[in-house]
């Protein structure tokens, strides 16, 4: 498998498979219509992604990408853990909420590819999830939470949090009702939840 060049072919691929997963699902869709919605080949998909799942696997990561990148800047910045899993799951909240498509991969499509043993988790989640798991034990060192809760199960819990409130906004926009809930209050629940684990 190619990696994914930054020309247009592989490019146009990302995003026709990106909005093509997300309206019809990954076990929907089929190479040929990714393929014919980004006016190229299969063989091109083929190519740069080694299939279906590899293409699902590079969104992923390209998405991953610029949101890891603002997250190590946090890390380096933040005066405290706590601030900085706040900024992180901010901007996680934040991303989603700018994009329907990606959300709604992350949340309905991520995890369910058939016919495979074991749950797919591309290399930008896992890189994500071991950040927050650092800012997490950073925020124990400096008092900003508890050291009594183990900091993996933790990260479990706000990253839980996070996905549920997402998935409660994109299914109520999808209802018709574009905020079901203020960011003024989910920045209050999430200080309040923060706060709970000092």
């Amino acid at each position: 498998m190619k990696t994914p060049a930054a020309d247009g072919s592989s490019a146009r691929l990302l995003t026709a498979g990106k909005t093509l997963f997300a309206r019809n699902g990954f076990e929907g869709t089929s190479t040929s219509a990714v393929a014919k919605e980004a006016g190229t080949s299969e063989s091109q998909l083929v190519r740069y992604f080694g299939g279906k799942a590899g293409l699902l696997d590079a969104i992923f990561d390209d998405a991953w990408k610029p949101m890891n990148a603002r997250i190590h800047d946090m890390l380096a910045d933040a005066s405290s853990g706590r601030i900085a899993v706040n900024g992180v799951l901010t901007a996680v909240l934040a991303a989603f909420d700018r994009d329907d498509e990606l959300a709604t991969l992350f949340l309905f499509e991520g995890r369910r590819i058939r016919g495979e043993s074991k749950v797919r988790l591309s290399a930008g989640f896992v890189e994500f999830n071991d950040v927050v798991q650092r800012l997490i034990r950073r925020g124990q060192k400096d008092g900003s939470f508890s050291s009594s809760f183990d900091a993996i199960a933790l990260s479990a819990a706000l990253m839980g949090a996070v996905e549920a409130m997402v998935r409660e906004r994109l299914l109520a926009k999808r209802g018709g009702n574009t905020r079901p809930f203020s960011d003024k209050q989910l920045h209050k629940i999430f200080g309040a939840m923060l706060d709970g684990f000092k």
